[in-house]
């Protein structure tokens, strides 16, 4: 495990994905929600009355309660709000949101995602540092409307792990826009990017969400994967992730984000790398 590795602390992943998260989403701590008044109070008062049920279903203690009461303050303290809710949540948000979806399978977005990342040719390599660590991939395909038509000039913005299991923009140590990039298909709607395959992660454990990952016994586990986000004019964009066939935690994702149809089977190249093609289908817009 590299120095960069053990100075990326959960606080500071946590600042990050919080700031990132405000900037991103136009929002602010303080934003009114866009929604009226009785959809609010039909959803606080079933997720308050679930919480009810299984304090008196389990006779909760207040030893106990008060042990979540300082866990909650400690979660906000960390900024560990976003990555409770995108391990945790968002998938079952996912699924409601494009449980329509003719096209491609989506997936989670997590709290990585930095947008405005460096403009790259249907052809081309994400950035990367000198001697970056990993096993070379080629990951090329096509976008196409559900009918089959290709669309030229899709955009697929694409961002990733490297090889220790870290981010650009959430680990110290690592350039700006490392392993990030945004790529315009060609006439033809093709891609080809060159980069290398991420490493499986923890998400980080010494904060909020590590306490509760060791009080629960569960593991903090993410396979390693591709995030991409798939647009082009008069279609649905598509935000998913690409896994790998046979790699750790595919089976057992903590972020439960995890879809056969999401992961991808490299073939070796012949040069020491590996290659892989696989299309994106977008939805007419809604």
């Amino acid at each position: 495990m590299s120095d960069t590795t053990l100075r990326a602390t959960a606080a500071a992943s946590g600042a990050s994905a919080t700031e990132r998260f405000l900037a991103d989403k136009a929002v602010t701590s303080t934003a009114v929600p866009r929604t009226d008044t009785a959809r609010v109070s039909t959803l606080a008062t079933e997720l308050i009355t679930a919480v009810h049920d299984i304090i008196r279903r389990h006779q909760v203690t207040y030893d106990e309660y008060n042990a979540l009461k300082s866990w909650l303050i400690s979660v906000g303290q960390d900024g560990e709000w976003p990555l409770f809710l995108d391990v945790w949540v968002e998938h079952a948000v996912e699924e409601v949101a494009t449980e329509s979806r003719q096209g491609s399978k989506g997936t989670i977005e997590g709290p990585y995602y930095v947008p405005g990342a460096p403009e790259l040719p249907s052809t081309g390599a994400l950035p990367t540092r000198d001697n970056e660590a990993g096993t070379p991939l080629l990951f090329r395909g096509q976008v196409t409307g559900i009918s089959g038509e290709p669309l030229p000039g899709a955009l697929l913005e694409m961002w990733q792990a490297d090889d220790d299991g870290l981010y650009s923009r959430f680990a110290p140590g690592i350039p700006e826009w490392n392993l990030r990039g945004s790529i315009a298909t060609d006439h033809e709607g093709r891609f080809a990017v060159t980069t290398i395959q991420p490493a499986p992660y923890q998400i980080p454990t010494d904060g909020s969400c590590g306490r509760l990952i060791t009080a629960a016994g569960w593991h903090a586990w993410r396979p390693a994967h591709l995030h991409l986000k798939v647009s082009a004019p008069d279609h649905d964009p598509l935000t998913t992730q690409l896994y790998f066939k046979g790699g750790e935690h595919v089976q057992d994702d903590v972020a439960r984000a995890v879809k056969p149809e999401l992961v991808i089977d490299p073939s070796p190249t012949g040069n020491g790398g590996n290659q892989v093609t696989y299309d994106f289908v977008l939805d007419p817009a809604s």
